[in-house]
């Protein structure tokens, strides 16, 4: 099914070999230059030194949980025109019920500031974000940056990546965005999908056989081999959305007519340039996917990568799911039993409860199209499995509307709703206790459908294809793959799809190149400025304000989706929230800290005769001069940061005083990157697991600000537990100087506000 080459590749013809180095390296070097990804990043870098980029993109987007933060710390930067495209949409916090007006006063927030800086704006339900940048931006040879980690649009040749706030602040005020050139993994895909086998499919097969050794984090996929042709462009894209969840930087394409004939649908034949790898392209490895291979899959709670076939599901249900709720328990700290799975295992068949389609990697018009042929004159009862679909755009609704695809979907029980994403991340659509969730969605992390398991409520998503979704749908709920149909939808490369930009003419505001300086910015009571941060001291001591020895944390456990996004223009607020769900004693620990840090600069700002630190203070310090070390917390995590690039996982940490993360990795480049774009320490620890880091436990870093100022890479710095201090080695590999600028001066406002 899939075959993955952990070493050079080579392209000779139309088939990928191993690379033999040999004598003559410069072809080595020569073959990388004839990828496609190279031929995208080295027309986008600024710099004169292809191993370290410096990126300009083409245009950019964000959705309303993350723009008005970004405007905000662009603001504050000194921003007075957008220099590029940038649209902003709003298909996250569109459900206003949700914390009174502060969703809407978001909204208006972003269309002042889309008329003052000359930006896009896309009110609410018309599209999600990257549906329509699919159909309004991504071009062949394009670069995209949007704050949004499901940012990929790699089929219609488009290198895009979903990054933290801070990296799109960069390109707004006329910086780069800095990486080293990638590795680049070739995805050689070969035969055509079986009838019933959706993309989906491919993509959760994908991220199972890369995903636990980490075969393709912070690499670009670059799609190639005969299979591409036999893809419609929907299920390509369908496909693309996912490789997120494989940790991959980006990826990107070969193109072809059916790529062509995309473009021209949506009104852009000009953005269309054949992409094609040259003879002798040179790849850091590669993934053979036999498309013909592909079964029907599910992924099951609590991460894309704990994939089985539904074949193999359906073969051994009760033991697979024992494991799902052992894995409950310890993963969503319960203190009483989760809610059994196995119960819902009737006469050898398993039943959900609840089905969701929608977003930017089900809502698309193809996989819609199928499920309403699997549907069509059938009923999916009143007692049984409860269906929502959500089309990613209002031209797409259009033509389903026209052809009668949702009215089909509609007389069969559907409920038809808008362009959103709310139920992607636990607003919408949330599943009742204990129930389970079948969706053609991106994520299952835990907590990520909306449940609250600190007040007793824990349910179940696991991640399927919208066409096996249809298929379990018609059964009644009992899981059923789309293979098994008697006559399974065949998917076709052609397109019936028509594009019907009226709405976005009608309604989409577009200022780009024209910023009104003299329109007023609408504040809602919600939306705050970011509280100042200092430089970083000369010393260092951090409290540990907690301590997480999961395998992973995610973003989502770090800050919480769902109904914390109506905050997430209010930073003191939003940071309540922080770790709630996973730790929910961090946010006291941690502004403990913070107020004897707030103790120690007031002694420095009182007059002479209040010169000795007391109390907390002073036994905190253990002894040391409060006028000559600063007080932060940590985070301390095995690998934290998988999934998405909101860079609030980070900035409340900062908030609420962080300064550092202590780590034996990061789980994503951007997580990364945002942890040090808002001023704190990404310090990595060798062996972490063994020193028994603990909440109340301290780590002294004398000469940081020094040692951050001449480059070291080793800190040398002392673990102090209760009466006991031991010697560590704290490293901060691969930072840069731009980055260690970025933490000196306190966070990137502070670095653009000394002009740097």
């Amino acid at each position: 099914m899939i075959k993955i080459f952990q070493q050079r590749m080579k392209l000779v013809g139309d088939r990928l070999v191993p690379y033999s180095e040999g004598s003559d390296r410069i072809a080595g070097e020569v073959g990388k230059s004839r990828t496609i990804t190279y031929s995208i990043l080295s027309s986008h870098n600024t710099s004169d030194d292809i191993e370290n980029l410096r990126l300009r993109v083409d245009a950019m987007a964000s959705h309303d949980i993350t723009y008005v933060g970004i405007i905000q710390t662009a603001r504050a930067s000194g921003l007075e025109a957008f220099p590029l495209p940038y649209v902003l949409t709003n298909c996250h916090n569109s459900l206003c019920a949700v914390g009174g007006t502060i969703n809407e006063d978001d909204h208006l927030f972003g269309l002042s500031a889309a008329k003052r800086f000359g930006g896009e704006f896309v009110p609410a339900h018309l599209a999600v974000i990257h549906q329509y940048m699919r159909e309004r931006y991504a071009g062949c040879g394009k670069m995209i940056l949007a704050s949004d980690s499901h940012t990929r649009y790699g089929p219609a040749g488009t290198l895009s990546v979903g990054e933290g706030g801070p990296e799109l602040v960069k390109q707004l005020l006329g910086r780069t965005y800095d990486i080293k050139y990638p590795d680049v993994i070739a995805v050689w895909l070969e035969g055509r999908p079986r009838p019933g086998v959706g993309p989906q499919d491919v993509a959760l097969a994908i991220i199972k056989a890369t995903f636990d050794d980490e075969i393709v984090k912070n690499k670009v996929l670059e799609f190639i081999g005969p299979g591409v042709s036999n893809l419609s462009m929907d299920y390509r894209f369908g496909i693309d959305v996912m490789t997120t969840e494989s940790t991959c930087l980006s990826s990107v394409w070969r193109t072809d007519k059916v790529v062509s004939d995309f473009l021209s649908i949506h009104g852009r034949p000009d953005d269309y340039t054949e992409l094609n790898p040259i003879d002798g392209a040179c790849y850091d490895g590669a993934i053979v996917v036999n498309l013909d291979e592909i079964e029907p899959m599910i992924a099951l709670p609590f991460h894309p990568s704990n994939c089985y076939t539904i074949r193999e599901f359906n073969e051994n249900p009760e033991d697979i799911l024992f494991e799902v709720e052992k894995n409950a328990v310890e993963l969503l700290n319960l203190d009483f039993p989760a809610p059994s799975l196995r119960s819902k295992v009737r006469d050898g068949r398993f039943y959900v409860d609840q089905a969701f389609v929608g977003g930017c990697s089900g809502g698309l018009y193809q996989s819609i199209r199928q499920m309403a042929a699997i549907l069509k004159g059938s009923s999916l009862g009143n007692t049984g499995i409860s269906l929502s679909v959500y089309p990613a755009s209002q031209p797409m609704m259009i033509q389903l509307t026209d052809n009668g695809t949702l009215t089909d979907l509609m007389n069969s029980g559907a409920i038809v709703r808008s362009a959103f994403c709310g139920p992607c991340f636990g607003a919408g659509d949330v599943p009742g206790n204990g129930g389970f969730s079948i969706r053609h969605a991106t994520r299952n992390f835990p907590n990520r459908e909306g449940s609250k398991p600190s007040e007793g409520q824990v349910s179940y998503v696991a991640l399927m294809d919208a066409r096996s979704i249809a298929a379990t749908a018609l059964n009644g709920g009992a899981l059923t793959s789309a293979t098994d149909l008697e006559n399974p939808p065949i998917d076709t490369v052609e397109t019936d799809y028509i594009f019907n930009d009226a709405p976005y003419k009608n309604r989409v505001y577009n200022g780009y190149g024209n910023p009104d300086k003299n329109a007023k910015l609408v504040f809602g009571p919600n939306i705050a400025d970011w509280p100042e941060q200092i430089p970083l001291p000369e010393n260092l001591l951090i409290g540990i304000a907690s301590a997480i020895y999961d395998p992973v944390t995610t973003t989502d456990e770090l800050i919480p989706s769902g109904e914390t996004s109506s905050y997430r223009s209010n930073p003191k607020k939003l940071a309540s929230f922080t770790l709630s769900r996973k730790d929910p004693q961090y946010v006291r620990r941690a502004e403990s800290i913070q107020a004897l840090e707030t103790e120690r600069r007031n002694l420095l700002d009182t007059e002479s005769g209040l010169s000795e630190p007391l109390g907390a203070l002073e036994k905190f310090l253990g002894g040391r001069d409060y006028r000559l070390w600063g007080i932060g917390s940590a985070v301390f995590a095995l690998k934290p940061g998988d999934g998405s690039a909101r860079e609030q996982a980070a900035s409340c940490q900062r908030v609420l005083g962080g300064v550092a993360n202590i780590t034996s990795d990061y789980a994503t480049k951007r997580y990364r990157s945002n942890v040090i774009n808002w001023g704190m320490l990404p310090f990595t620890l060798e062996k972490a697991e063994s020193f028994g880091i603990a909440p109340g436990d301290r780590i002294a870093v004398p000469n940081i600000r020094r040692a951050l100022e001449n480059g070291d890479a080793k800190i040398a710095a002392a673990l102090i537990q209760g009466e006991n201090t031991t010697d560590i080695t704290l490293n901060l590999p691969g930072i840069t100087k731009d980055e260690r600028d970025i933490i000196l001066a306190g966070n990137l406002i502070n670095y653009y506000k000394a002009g740097q």
